[in-house]
């Protein structure tokens, strides 16, 4: 697991400019998306406590929107060269260095968690945990909203993403695994993919009992 990190974070530091290029304004191409993100922030709004991480943050345009949405939002990344970046152009946001599986945040202090495509690294043995530790991070009553490549097939498929090695899930594997973590699903949300890779883009909305 160590060579995973160490490799996901290598190479998304060498690629920040033009990651933050092609993503600053990504999600007005992608309506579902878009759409998503807002249901998610009018939930947690609704649950009375409005701080949320957005986590695997990277130049931190996803976590300007949650502020944007009326949320207390903060990042957090693997990268500390994206995190440097996000500081530079969002200096009134607060961004962090830190690992998914071990987040500096108190238990149950979080109303929502965003994780947009960025659990997709992460080697299936090692998802389980990685969900455990975003569950205790939210209060109960709060959401987490997940979004990765979706595939139609039983099992995970990895492939070559651009960046580094990736995994597409089938949208039920992953909402068992959040179940399993325990988490009710509130929504789930699959749509043709707005990318040549031939995955469906898939987003599950889920709520801590």
């Amino acid at each position: 697991m160590r060579g995973h990190h160490e490799q996901t974070r290598a190479a998304y530091d060498g690629v920040v400019e033009l990651y933050a290029s092609m993503f600053d304004d990504r999600l007005e191409t992608q309506p579902f998306a878009r759409h998503m993100i807002g249901a998610f922030a009018e939930l947690v709004h609704g649950t009375g406590n409005r701080r949320v991480a957005d986590v695997g943050c990277g130049p931190g345009h996803l976590t300007s929107l949650l502020q944007d949405l009326g949320l207390d939002a903060f990042g957090l990344d693997l990268s500390p060269a994206m995190i440097e970046h996000a500081r530079r152009a969002r200096p009134a946001l607060r961004f962090d260095e830190a690992r998914m599986e071990s987040l500096p945040i108190e238990d149950g202090a979080l109303g929502g968690l965003l994780a947009h495509y960025s659990t997709i690294h992460t080697p299936p043995a090692a998802l389980p945990a990685l969900l455990a530790e975003q569950v205790r991070v939210l209060a109960p009553g709060g959401l987490l909203l997940v979004s990765f490549f979706g595939t139609r097939g039983p099992e995970p498929v990895r492939f070559d993403h651009k960046v580094t090695p990736a995994y597409s899930w089938p949208a039920e594997r992953m909402t068992e695994l959040l179940t399993g973590a325990g988490l009710a699903t509130v929504a789930q949300l699959l749509h043709d993919p707005a990318s040549e890779r031939g995955f469906l883009d898939a987003h599950v909305l889920a709520r801590r009992p």
